[in-house]
């Protein structure tokens, strides 16, 4: 099996593997993400395979797949069920899991990465990931995306009266198109692979992510204001087929838990850092930066609390909890 090197990130070992080969042998495992490679989601899955490689042996193959070349999030999610995949990141889709993974779409929440541990812990763990086991999904680890930032072609938002009228790609999740649409909006779902192009085009005004993503993506290059809203904190869970967790070896088991575990404080570090850097490759790359008046956001998002406490069983519990782990 020739053995290539991805992206330029020394070390990352990534296998090749025909898109039409049959499915994987018992000792080879496929950790495929549909983010871009130097994402930081495509970074942490491709630090997760190298390491899980490392702790296995040559007794395992570890396969790391990244760009979407196996698939977006959705059509990942539909392999590990069928056994094809093994791990991959399931980020804000999740919600169409289980409901009350939308906790993680509520504006403001989440206040750092040491509120977002504790929240995996008591909440993740305990509560959202049987709902996604009743689905067929293992969630093994919670990583990160991050806070999430507006950019856009038309103006600097400030307030949620600047979104008036504009065209905002969100993921594929409801609460984040009903949130955009709560501060006067229009959002639209499409995928993150279709992105690019819907900017440069002028398909749509603008779109949400976190720093890590915008860059990974090269969104500077198609768009001209960068505006600081941390509006909401988009963890990403390793996850596999609830199935093929299953089946596997014991010693296989042991090896990811702990390599998911490691991964998960790396990623949380590497987005801080992230944090502190990409604004300034943005701001050379010609963006406008703006700071936006977080109060204002958060004043307008009383309605979206509100639907998720009537909305989702348990709703208001899941976020009071949540809120004291801060405390």
């Amino acid at each position: 099996m020739k053995t290539l090197r991805n992206g330029g990130f020394a070390g990352l070992v990534v296998c090749a593997m025909s898109m039409t080969a049959a499915p994987t042998l018992a000792d080879t495992y496929i950790v495929a993400v549909g983010a871009a490679s130097n994402s930081l989601q495509g970074r942490s899955a491709a630090k997760f395979a190298e390491d899980l490689q490392a702790e296995l042996g040559d007794a395992h193959t570890v396969e790391f797949y990244a760009d979407g070349q196996l698939g977006d999030e959705k059509e990942l999610m539909q392999k590990l069920r069928l056994g094809t995949v093994q791990f991959t990141l399931i980020s804000s889709i999740m919600t169409n899991v289980a409901p009350e993974f939308a906790l993680f779409d509520m504006p403001f929440l989440v206040q750092d990465r040491a509120h977002l541990k504790a929240i995996d812990a008591e909440i993740v763990q305990k509560d959202l990931a049987p709902k996604a086991e009743a689905a067929g999904l293992k969630v093994l680890s919670t990583w990160e995306n991050g806070f999430r930032q507006i950019t856009n072609n038309t103006r600097p938002i400030n307030t949620p009266a600047d979104l008036a009228g504009l065209k905002i790609r969100t993921p594929s999740s409801e609460w984040r198109v009903s949130m955009f649409k709560e501060w006067g909006a229009n959002p639209t779902p499409m995928s993150f692979s279709e992105v690019f192009v819907a900017l440069q085009t002028g398909t749509m005004d603008g779109q949400e992510n976190p720093l890590t993503n915008i860059t990974g993506a090269n969104f500077q290059e198609v768009q001209k204001y960068l505006s600081l809203t941390g509006h909401v904190y988009s963890p990403t869970y390793l996850t596999s087929g609830l199935e093929s967790w299953n089946g596997l070896p014991d010693d296989v088991k042991a090896a990811v838990t702990k390599v998911g575990a490691a991964v998960q404080d790396w990623s949380l570090a590497e987005g801080e850092t992230a944090d502190n850097e990409l604004v300034d490759k943005v701001k050379a790359a010609g963006m406008e930066v703006n700071q936006a008046d977080k109060k204002a956001f958060i004043e307008a998002s009383a309605p979206v609390y509100a639907a998720f406490a009537s909305q989702v069983e348990g709703g208001e519990e899941l976020v009071s909890r949540a809120q004291a782990l801060a405390e």
